[in-house]
């Protein structure tokens, strides 16, 4: 299974919308690392976004999955990127 690297863009004007939305994208975040869809997941202290190391067949499939992030279905973020992403030492298996 691939790994990808994917970041999330945060505006200031949708604060409030990720305030109102994070209990849901926290327990979203939450089942989908149980699951071991998400590898890791993190916020960029200065609050202008987050990356998520995800296991996914594809490219489709790593957007598939965030597509259904509730803060994706909330409109709270405001660019994804996608790049599939390789482990050359780490945790994960390399």
């Amino acid at each position: 299974m691939a790994k990808f690297a994917i970041e999330y863009t945060y505006g200031a004007d949708r604060l409030a919308v990720r305030d109102e939305h994070r209990p849901r994208h926290r327990q979203w975040l939450q089942d989908r690392y149980e699951a071991g869809d998400i590898l890791l997941v993190g916020p960029y202290t200065d609050g202008s976004g987050a990356v998520l190391i995800v296991a996914a067949d594809d490219e489709r499939a790593a957007a598939q999955l965030v597509a259904q992030d509730p803060f994706a279905e909330a409109g709270a973020i405001d660019a994804v990127r996608i790049t599939e992403w390789m482990e050359v030492f780490g945790p994960f298996g390399g």
